[in-house]
């Protein structure tokens, strides 16, 4: 498991000269500045808290980048990638498209699309009528 080393850093809002410090620990903190108590801030910025804040200062706790980041590359193999067919409207007859790509899928997944079509045409409280379905099995 990798730990991730943490600063604590100091904005000091009535300093306008230095507003920033940074500190390997909290508790190195509280013995440089005595007037905060080491139970108080670490129950503040304890993991998932927030950031400490008064008037006077705003103290939170910040990862230490150790790596330098890696750009960001898409997975291999991978790509959305847009489908565009421009044709006029006249012209567009996808019939024969539409029964290829059905007939390219298994048949548990045509019955379960035609069950979601038939559910969404439905009222919500009404249920389907399955008088006239004959149960087979499939291969």
């Amino acid at each position: 498991m990798i730990q991730k080393k943490r600063v604590v850093v100091v904005n000091w809002k009535t300093r306008p000269e230095n507003p920033f410090e940074v500190f390997s620990s909290l508790k190195n903190f509280c013995l440089s500045y005595s007037g905060y108590n080491y139970n108080t801030l670490s129950n503040y910025l304890s993991k998932d808290k927030i950031a400490y804040e008064n008037s006077q200062v705003r103290i939170e706790r910040k990862d230490v980048i150790l790596k330098p980041k890696t750009p960001f590359v898409p997975a291999r193999g991978r790509s959305i990638v847009p489908v565009v067919r421009k044709v006029k409207l006249k012209e567009a007859s996808d019939t024969s498209r539409d029964l290829e790509f059905w007939l390219s899928k298994p048949p548990l997944f045509r019955l379960a699309a035609l069950t979601d079509m038939i559910a969404q045409s439905m009222a919500k409280s009404a249920r389907m009528d399955k008088t006239r379905i004959v149960k087979r099995k499939l291969r």
